[in-house]
């Protein structure tokens, strides 16, 4: 039991189950209700739930161990330390957090959280580079064309030349998104080079020379001599993007050959290698950094040694905790987010927030104990005891005699208990005396 702003009683109960990857903790009152689901695969173990978190309720696991294998939870929680303030959901970068609420509660605006995004701008085609690019299957292109097929149905028997000026050509995929003809080869892709095709093939056999390829391409790398058949189709379409999936890596943004996507990271900083501990680090074998790193920023340089990309780097600071060797630094220097708006938690969201960077998180008291300043000793006094009188003392005995079995009698106790007025209980207690006295 708990009681509420308004000073009435109310039951609380926390409760914590498990469902797959997922640890569904839930606080349930009578008038309200929070899930809290923390997702252990999403979570990297960069901390920054663990530093921000009002009243230690969460603990940052074996990140060593865990980076290099251990399926444990990154971030264990002691759900009774747990607020369910919503803080680990707002900025955790990995949105391995999220919060649920039924009840009067504020809503999401009213607290702040990472004014971070990764968005097309007015330069997109589109095409299908960033969404081959993506590490992270966050990227979706829906193109509003139809195929070859549709426009202009194959053609046997039909003679004519195609040929790709590889110079020109950027491997943006719209060809083979229009026609099977056209065949693009991935590659691996690496921190050093995000491209994610290594060449675009043509099958001759299934062409029919129409020429509209030739119209779509839009760096005029396709040479057509053939009959044209119909109209080429306008490019048109969209790229989603999933935020819940994107960890803001750029990658999208390296491999877009028309500037079209714009991306705000939620920190500003530094990533840097210890030289001393650089020596220590064994890449090849431990490749902690290279598991954990949402930027997929970490790669071994031709000379063999530990290497990084750090124009990709969110600043999570993930890779620190995972080090057995203490070799990379990070820090922060700012946090984009919203507005913090005038509340009375404002100040513990600020505070929250300049801990991201300062490392220092002032905690408020929780133990719901007060605590008092030891008293002054007094100074000694003597004090002198009343005197009695002995003929008084005397007196009030014998009056206190009469009365006494008055008060044996059940009825006159009653009487004394309940009566608001005094007249009538002396009159019994003055009738008792009497026949006690005869």
């Amino acid at each position: 039991m708990m009681d509420d702003s308004n000073g009435k009683s109310m039951s609380m109960e926390k409760e914590m189950g498990v469902d797959g990857t997922h640890f569904i903790y839930r606080q349930i009152s009578d008038r309200s209700r929070k899930v809290l689901d923390y997702d252990y695969k999403r979570c990297i173990g960069c901390g920054i739930c663990v530093g921000l978190c009002p009243t230690k309720a969460l603990e940052l696991g074996p990140m060593k161990e865990i980076a290099t294998g251990l399926d444990v939870p990154p971030v264990i929680m002691d759900l009774d330390k747990c607020t369910f303030c919503s803080m680990c959901a707002q900025f955790c970068p990995m949105h391995a957090y999220s919060m649920t609420e039924e009840g009067n509660f504020p809503t999401d605006e009213a607290f702040p959280q990472y004014d971070s995004f990764v968005r097309t701008n007015e330069k997109c085609l589109p095409c299908t580079l960033c969404e081959a690019a993506c590490p992270e299957d966050a990227i979706k292109l829906e193109l509003d064309m139809p195929t070859k097929a549709e426009v202009s149905p194959f053609k046997e028997g039909m003679n004519g030349q195609i040929e790709i000026d590889t110079e020109k050509c950027n491997m943006c995929g719209l060809c083979a998104r229009f026609c099977d003809v056209f065949l693009l080869i991935d590659r691996e892709k690496t921190p050093t080079d995000v491209w994610p095709f290594e060449q675009l093939l043509v099958d001759e056999d299934k062409c029919d020379y129409c020429t509209l390829c030739q119209d779509i391409c839009p760096e005029d790398a396709i040479h057509v001599v053939g009959e044209k058949r119909g109209e080429a189709p306008h490019v048109a379409g969209r790229v989603l993007i999933d935020d819940k999936k994107c960890t803001l890596c750029t990658w999208c943004k390296i491999v877009c050959p028309y500037a079209a996507m714009d991306i705000k990271k939620p920190f500003e900083g530094k990533i840097a290698l210890i030289a001393p501990n650089v020596s220590k680090c064994d890449p090849q074998g431990c490749h902690g950094c290279f598991n954990v790193c949402p930027s997929h920023l970490w790669y071994v340089s031709k000379d063999g040694k530990i290497a990084m990309q750090e124009k990709m780097c969110t600043y999570c600071g993930a890779c620190v905790n995972a080090c057995p060797k203490d070799v990379m630094h990070v820090e922060r220097r700012l946090v984009h987010h919203t507005e913090i708006v005038n509340s009375p938690w404002a100040n513990q969201w600020k505070d929250a927030i300049d801990s991201m960077i300062t490392g220092k998180r002032h905690h408020p008291d929780v133990s719901r104990t007060l605590e008092i300043e030891p008293e002054s000793p007094r100074e000694h006094e003597d004090i002198e005891p009343p005197r009695i009188d002995g003929n008084l003392l005397e007196i009030a005995r014998a009056r206190l005699e009469k009365i006494t079995p008055a008060f044996r009698s059940a009825s006159i106790r009653r009487m004394v208990e309940k009566s608001e007025e005094v007249e009538p209980v002396r009159n019994q207690i003055r009738e008792q005396i009497l026949k006690n006295n005869q």
